[in-house]
This record gives structure tokens, sequence and C-alpha cells, in this order.
């Protein structure tokens, strides 16, 4: 198992940890809005488990059937991740909507305030790991899983704050109304979870700062070529895929050429780690005197 899949399978156990007490936090309050918070713990062990499953998946090497890697199953892994928070979110507003017809009275708040405070901390604490090793080791998964528990962490906060006040005011209408807010707090990280994921599917080019670095690199290591044209990017996961046409004189061998390949490939490969890059070499007269010209 590698540290991508060890920090999934962490999400699990974390997962499981923050669902037994947000859910006990709810039994100490009788709080919908707490209910509300222990829900969306639901979903985040359902999709620290498809994520796991997914990172294992997209591990595997390339085959026969699969020649580019199986990179785009973390994609799907987080798409399922906004699905289930989209459900969560629903669950949520009839929790919410049943609380207001009928509004609960707070048992014991300060016990349950406490306890859900501290399964907010260890998702905070666990997001940003989850963040920092997603870019680092550029998983898809393991970022839709820390922006996810960010956002949960953010919603948390905001219940506390109201279910402190509505304990002081004794206002019971708080409660319920802040579960509706909860909701439309993790509809809209669902949306942005699935948007990011999307994105990946649908082969996105890699960012413009990353791609004006490409272009300088490919300009400062083409020596012996006349110009790059047409380059196109894309990412699949952790993999990034390079490919670009490469003009180079008629009379040029084709070791000459494949040399001047090798050299551009270690340059590219020595920036942007884990890249697949794919070289046409095209003679002069296929010059588009635009692109890439080489220094």
């Amino acid at each position: 198992m590698n540290r991508i899949q060890l920090f999934a399978a962490g999400s699990i156990a974390v997962g499981l940890t923050v669902l037994g007490l947000k859910y006990a936090a709810y039994l100490l309050t009788g709080s919908v809005a707490l209910l509300s918070d222990a829900i969306e713990s639901i979903v985040n062990v359902a999709t620290a488990v498809a994520a796991l499953v997914s990172i294992r998946f997209a591990a595997q090497p390339a085959d026969a059937g699969h020649p580019y890697g199986h990179h785009k199953a973390e994609y799907i892994s987080a798409v399922v991740e906004g699905v289930l928070i989209v459900i969560a979110a629903l669950a949520i507003l009839r929790e919410a909507w049943l609380a207001y017809l009928t509004p609960p009275l707070l048992d014991a708040p300060w016990p349950g305030l406490a306890v859900n405070a501290a399964a907010s901390a260890i998702n905070a604490a666990w997001g940003f790991v989850l963040l920092r090793q997603g870019r680092a080791h550029k998983s898809p998964a393991l970022i839709a899983d820390g922006k996810h528990l960010l956002a949960d962490v953010a919603s948390s906060v905001g219940v506390l704050a109201g279910i402190a006040m509505a304990a002081v005011t004794g206002i019971v209408l708080l409660d319920p109304l802040l579960a509706a807010l909860v909701a439309l707090n993790i509809l809209w990280a669902g949306w942005r979870v699935m948007r990011d994921s999307i994105g990946g599917l649908l082969d996105e080019a890699v960012p413009a700062e990353e791609l004006e670095r490409l272009r300088a690199i490919i300009a400062a290591n083409a020596d012996g070529a006349i110009e790059a044209h047409d380059l196109r990017t894309r990412h699949a996961g952790r993999m990034t895929f390079v490919d670009f046409h490469l003009v180079v004189k008629g009379s040029m061998s084709v070791t000459e050429a494949h040399d001047i390949c090798d050299r551009l490939e270690r340059a590219i490969k020595a920036e942007v780690h884990d890249a697949l890059i794919s070289i046409h070499v095209e003679p002069d007269d296929k010059a588009k005197h635009s692109g890439i010209i080489v220094l």
C-alpha cells in the first residue's frame, strides 16, 4: 500500500471516529442541527471508502484494455463524493423541515457542543493533511476529500455558534434554521467537488502558468530543432499528458532527431513529474512559423 492509499485508509478511520463523536453530541442534545452534522459524517465515511477503492484502482499499471493507465478512476470517486454530498444535504433539509414544524427542546447543550467541537477539530486537522498530501501527490481523490472535510468544519463551526445562541436565548427555531443552512453549505461544497472532477474527466488543459513553463522548457532544450507547435496538455489523476510537433531539418538523421526528443523528455520530466510525453517529428517544410521558437 503506497502513501496515497495509506492516507485514504486513514480517512476511513478518522471518519468513523468523528461520526461516533457527532452522533454522541446529537444524543446528548437532541439538536437536529447536530444530527445534520452527524449525517454529513456518514457521507464522509462513505466517500473515504470510495476514495480508497478508486485510488487502489488508479494505481494499477497500464494494460491491454487501458494502455494509458487507470488514473482517471480518482475523478470518478470525486464525482461520487459530490453526488453523496447532495443526497446528504437533501436528507438534512428534510430533518430541518420536520424540526421546524415541531421544534425540539435542547437537552444538555454544553456537553454536546464540547463533544462536537472535539470532532470538528479532528476533521480540521485531517482535512489540512489530506489537502497537503493530495497536492503533493497530485491525487484528485485526496484533494476532494480534504476540501469536503474543511467545508464540513466550516458548517460545524456555524452550528456550534448557533446552538450556543439558541441555548442562551431559548429561541428553539434557531436549531432547524441552522440545519437548513448546513444543508445549503453542503450543496455548495458538493457542486465544487463535482465541478473540479468533471473538468478532469473532460481532459482540461494544465493551468496557464504550467503551460508557460512547458513552453519555456521546450524552447530552451530543443537545440538543433527549428520550432515546436500544436502543444497540447491534459491531466489524468496525477499524470500529465504532453504532446506537440517538433520541426527539424529535412536532412537530419533519425538518430539526431531522436536525441533531441530524448533531451526534451528529460527536461520536461524534471519539471513535471509523472508526465507522459508524445513528440511528433516533422521536416522543415511543415513549419508553421508560430508556436514555440527554439532558443
